[in-house]
This record gives structure tokens, C-alpha cells and sequence, in this order.
């Protein structure tokens, strides 16, 4: 409990114990003996202005800034108006019930920001450098790309970087909802924002502050409330309309029967006083925007930053799921399986392919180098060009060389022998010779199997695979994890035109989504109504277009996500029936005199504190 919430809740405890007191006061007939309405008034107003006084501030204030009709309008006009009619109990009972109401908000709001703040706690205050053998701690937007930085044993990690000394187990937690740290040595990347563990790390930094992981999750969280929902925006406009409306028709109640009907002003204004109370719009405006700051607080816990409420709601009605292969479904840990050469020896085939992919930082030709395992001379290498989605035309020792898929080959009129086997092919040709076959083989992440089978048990219709891979290949992965569809051999830009395929399929209010990890994702993520990336091992790209972000590259907590979207979607729209229900049903009958000010409370603050608590629930979603 916060400062403020604490000192609020004295003010209600000390107005209690004077109301409490003035009530048995006036049941006993003490204040009976008080025949002057003004001394009555003063008495009464004394735990009204002690409960209340920072209500009439904003009125006043707001009122003063062209923003005359909110809640605290509302409080005010309605016990102004109950002191007017000698209902001065009323009006003391109105605001301090107001009050709790609204330290109830303000404890769901504290709990709901919770795991965001918590998150928020993962900035580092300081990195640490060695200078003259001595640790000196500066401000982590100081430190420059490739500077040393020292991390010692329980200290948050400051930035991005790459450990050049030690070995350490490494608490990621607070980015990605993962109770069991993970080793990290010699070689590791390592992301801000984690805890190390029990030894000292030295880690040369590879991003400056405001690129590194950390940062970016923090602006990502700042900007999450800026993202309304359909539902969010209509209840703004709605309050924005509705409380104007209400206002007017109060006066309208406490003035056109008096003069229609003759008299009675004092009863028709207390019904008035009575209809405005009513018709305060606390437990929508509160627990509809509350609700949806839960279920992203929810995603949270788990590893899962939500970039909006808007996109929270677009997941719930999810029904289409688009898949990359590699690095989503796939580990992206490409390994020489197979050599098949045409003619000369496998060494030589490899050595071929090793210097063609010499200059390339695409993950089959890393696995391509990391097989042959020598030392490379690229003076050898001359003219490489990189043919998107097809593979590399280069020249070795004088001699053009071609490195990629079938495509390449057809392309150029090769002619050459299909390789059948399972894994990506990179055929080899020299001066328009074909040389032979390199098969380069992925597995299946651990959890993907289980992510489709839960995406359909949660009533996913389609499950989809996009992939630059042969066609066998792709196929042999899609029936092994149960897919709908798989699309193979597709260029970057294919991608973005089968995505706009799908969507052009979709009916009424289903939403597709896309998930994704690389840098050529990135315009995929965009078109989709819900881009998802991959925080861990993603590029900045693709974190960057996506609107969901899962911080430990976990595919199986999408079906998570869907499920708390649905669940938080639930809870909000009870909260506009059951308010919106019982607020016309109290205003009818205080409109024909039948609800006096207590049945007022309760359609205002009862309903609120209803709606505040169930729009916790959606934090505590499992």
C-alpha cells in the first residue's frame, strides 16, 4: 500500500468514527436538541470536508479547465445537492462511500501494475568497468560497444554482450517468466535485465544501452497503455457522451415535475441528487481499462510482453496461426548431415561450399564452415553475389561457382541429380558443371508438437507453415507436428503474399496471426493482425514490427496468451453488463422515488468495488 492509499485510508477511518458518532447521536435524539439547521449543517460538514475535500478540489479544478463533467462532478453536484435538502447524512455517507470505492481502485490498479512494475525493476542503475585494476561503476548509457564490463555474483546484468571470461548460472526470470536460471560461459550471448548467479562474469558488450534488450522491453511496457482496445475506446467515448447526458436529465428531474406538478421542489431535487449518484460511470471507466492492464500483467508473468490491450483482444479471437519454420518451429541449428559427391572427394565438395559461403552470415552457411572446420583463405574468393532465396554465384580461384537450391540450378540450365533426403540441399555446380550435394539438417524445437496441439485444443482452426525449404522437407516437418497447411519454397516476399492469401479467407471478426523470428519476418509481422516474435534469439526487426513478444522464444505459451486474452475479454464484458444492468435499474426506480440515496451507494460504489475485484481475476489467469 502506497503513502497516499495509507493516508486515505485514515481520512476514512476518522471520518467513520465521526459519522458512526453522529449517527447514534442523531438515533438517540441528542441532535434533536439542535433546533438550528444552520449548526446542524456545520456539524455534518465537518466529516463531509474531511473525506471530501480533495473530490471538490478536481471538480473545481477541472471545471476550471473547460473538463466539467466526471465523477468528481458527479460527487460533488449530488451532495451539494443532498445538503441542500437536509439530507445532510446522506451526503457525509455518499462521499465516504465514494472514497472507499476509490481506495478500492487504486489497490486493484497497485496489484494489476504489479508484475509490469516488476518488470520495470529489471533496468540496471549502474555497470561496472576495470580501470587500473580497480571496479569503477558508471551509468550504463556511458558504455560503448566492445568496452569489458564486470558482473559480479547477485548484480543485474547492465547490457547485450558476449562473456569472455567465467561461467556463472544466469536468473532469467524477470524477462522470461523461466524459474531455472540458465548456464552461461565463454562465448554465451547474454541479455541485459537477467540476475547473474553465484561467480563473476566478464562480458564485452555488443549493443549500447538504448539498443540492448532491457531497453527495449521497457519501452514496450511504457507504450502498452497507449494501445486501447475496441471495447476501451467505446467505454471512453461512452462516459464522454453519457455523464453530459445524465447531468442535464437530473436537472431536468429536479426542475420540470415541481412545475409540471406543483411544488414538492425538496423531494424532486433529493431524487435528483439521488439520479446523479446513480449515474456515476466509476465501475466501467475503472474496471474495463483495469481488466485489460491485468491480462497484460498476467502475460507478463509468464514471459509474454503484449503490446497493447488492442492487440490482447485481437489474440482472443485468434483463429488462423502462421508459422515460419526456421528458429520458430525449428532450432535454427543447422548441421551437415550428408555430403554427396558428383565427382572428386567429400573434403573437396565441403571446401568448395566453405569458401562460396565464406562471407555470408546466414545460419547454413555458418553450419557449412563449422563442418569444414579449416582455416579458410577467401583471397581464393572473388565476385560473391547473393541471389535472394536462391543461394550465392561467385568465383573461386577463377572458376565460377554456383552454391544454393534447385532453383539456382534451373535457373542457370545445369543440369544435375536430385538429392531426396530430409534437410535443406545446397547443390554445388563449377563452370556449369554440377559437383554434387550438401544436405544440412534442423530439428524440431522441443514444445512445438505440443504448441500445435494446443493451439487446436484451444480452437485454433488453421495451423500454418511458411519456409524457404524444399518442399520434402517441409512436408516431412508438417506431418511430424500435425500442421493444416504447409507452404515451401518460398521467397521473403512470398511470405507477405500467402499471409495476404490467408487473411483474404477470413470471416467476420477472426483474426490471424503470424509468428516469427528473423529480420526477413519483419514484413510478415506487420501485415498480420497479431505480428508474434521471438524476444530471445529474434532480431530487433522482427521484436520491433511484432505486437507480442514471447521473451524466451517459447512457442507453446501462445496458446497461454490466447486463453488469457479470452478470459480478460469475459471479465471485462460482465463488467459492462452487470454495471451497465444494475445502474438503469437503480436510476428507473430513483427516478419514481423508490431508491433513496443508500440504494444510490451501492449502483455507484457497491457496483465498482464488484467490478474493481473481478477485473483482478484476469491478473491471477493460469
Amino acid at each position: 500500500m502506497t503513502n497516499r492509499q495509507k493516508k486515505m485510508l485514515l481520512r476514512i477511518i476518522l471520518t467513520f468514527i465521526l459519522f458512526a458518532g453522529l449517527m447514534i447521536l442523531e438515533h438517540t435524539g441528542v441532535l434533536e436538541a439542535v433546533a438550528n439547521p444552520f449548526v446542524m449543517f456545520l456539524i455534518y460538514l465537518i466529516p463531509y470536508l474531511v473525506i471530501g475535500y480533495d473530490i471538490i478540489f478536481k471538480a473545481v479544478r477541472n471545471i476550471k479547465n473547460g473538463q466539467i463533467f466526471d465523477e468528481n462532478f458527479l460527487m460533488m453536484i449530488a451532495t451539494f445537492g443532498a445538503f441542500g435538502v437536509k439530507e445532510y447524512s446522506e451526503a457525509v455517507a455518499v462521499m465516504l462511500f465514494y472514497q472507499v470505492g476509490e481506495l478500492f481502485q487504486g489497490y486493484a490498479v497497485g496489484k494489476s501494475r504489479q508484475s509490469i512494475s516488476d518488470m520495470m525493476d529489471i533496468c540496471p542503475e549502474y555497470a561496472n568497468i576495470e580501470e587500473d585494476g580497480v571496479l569503477k561503476q558508471v551509468d550504463p548509457d556511458d558504455v560503448e560497444v566492445g568496452t569489458i564490463i564486470v558482473v559480479k555474483p547477485g548484480e543485474r546484468i547492465p547490457l547485450d554482450g558476449v562473456v569472455v571470461e567465467g561461467e556463472s548460472m544466469v536468473d532469467t526470470a524477470a524477462l522470461t517468466g523461466e524459474s531455472v536460471p540458465r548456464k552461461a560461459a565463454v562465448g554465451d550471448e547474454i541479455i541485459s535485465g537477467c540476475v547473474n548467479g553465484s561467480n563473476t562474469l566478464k562480458v564485452k558488450v555488443t549493443k549500447v544501452f538504448e539498443d540492448s534488450t532491457v531497453a527495449k522491453i521497457l519501452e514496450l511496457v511504457e507504450n502498452a497503455s497507449s494501445k486501447k482496445a475496441k471495447v476501451e475506446n467505446f467505454i471512453t467515448r461512452f462516459a464522454k457522451y453519457y455523464t453530459p447526458i445524465v447531468t442535464i436529465g437530473a436537472v431536468i428531474l429536479a426542475i420540470l415535475p415541481p412545475l409540471i406538478l406543483g411544488g414538492g421542489w425538496s423531494d424532486w431535487i433529493q431524487r435528483a441528487c439521488i439520479f446523479l449518484v446513480i449515474s456515476c460511470p466509476c465501475a466501467l471507466v475503472i474496471s474495463v481499462p483495469l481488466g485489460f492492464f491485468g491480462g497484460i500483467g498476467a502475460a507478463s508473468k509468464i514471459g509474454v510482453l503484449v503490446k497493447g490491450s488492442n492487440y490482447l483482444e485481437a489474440v482472443s479471437e485468434m483463429n488462423t496461426i502462421v508459422f515460419d519454420k526456421t528458429g520458430t518451429l525449428t532450432k535454427g541449428e543447422f548441421k551437415v548431415s550428408e555430403i554427396v559427391p558428383v565427382e572428386g572427394s567429400k573434403e573437396k565438395l565441403l571446401e568448395l561450399a566453405a569458401l562460396g559461403e565464406g562471407y555470408s552470415n546466414h545460419p547454413i552457411a555458418n553450419s557449412i564452415r563449422e563442418a569444414y572446420g579449416k582455416k579458410l583463405t577467401l583471397e581464393r574468393v572473388s565476385d560473391t553475389k547473393e541471389v535472394a532465396g536462391h543461394g550465392i554465384l561467385t568465383t573461386i580461384d577463377g572458376k565460377e561457382v554456383l552454391l544454393g537450391n534447385a532453383k539456382l540450378l534451373k535457373e542457370n540450365r545445369i543440369s544435375f541429380t536430385e538429392n531426396q533426403s530430409i534437410g535443406t540441399v545446397v547443390y554445388v555446380a563449377v563452370e556449369g558443371n554440377f559437383r554434387g550435394s550438401i544436405v544440412i539438417s534442423d530439428t524440431i524445437k522441443e514444445g512445438a508438437k505440443e504448441a500445435i496441439a494446443r493451439m487446436k485444443q484451444i480452437g485454433v482452426k488453421k495451423c500454418v507453415m511458411l519456409t524457404g525449404d524444399r518442399k520434402e522437407t517441409a512436408e516431412a516437418v508438417g506431418r511430424e507436428l500435425g500442421l493444416d497447411e504447409v507452404h515451401a519454397e518460398l521467397l521473403p516476399g512470398d511470405k507477405v503474399t500467402m499471409v495476404e492469401k490467408l487473411l483474404s479467407e477470413k470471416n467476420g471478426k477472426e483474426k490471424l496471426a503470424f509468428v516469427g523470428d528473423g529480420i526477413n519476418d519483419a514484413p510478415v509481422l506487420t501485415r498480420a493482425d497479431i505480428g508474434i516474435a521471438m524476444g530471445s534469439m529474434g532480431s530487433d526487426a522482427a521484436i520491433e514490427a511484432a505486437d507480442i513478444v514471447l521473451m524466451d522464444d517459447d512457442v507453446t505459451k501462445i496458446a497461454s496468451v490466447v486463453n488469457i486474452a479470452r478470459k480478460t475479454l469475459a471479465i471485462v464484458k460482465q463488467n459492462i453488463v452487470f454495471a451497465l444492468g444494475i445502474k438503469i435499474l437503480v436510476l428507473l426506480l430513483g427516478a419514481f422515488g423508490i431508491a433513496t440515496m443508500w440504494e444510490a451507494v451501492f449502483a455507484d460504489v457497491g457496483v465498482s468495488v464488484i467490478a474493481i475485484l473481478n477485473s483482478m481475476r484476469a491478473l491471477h489467469t493460469k
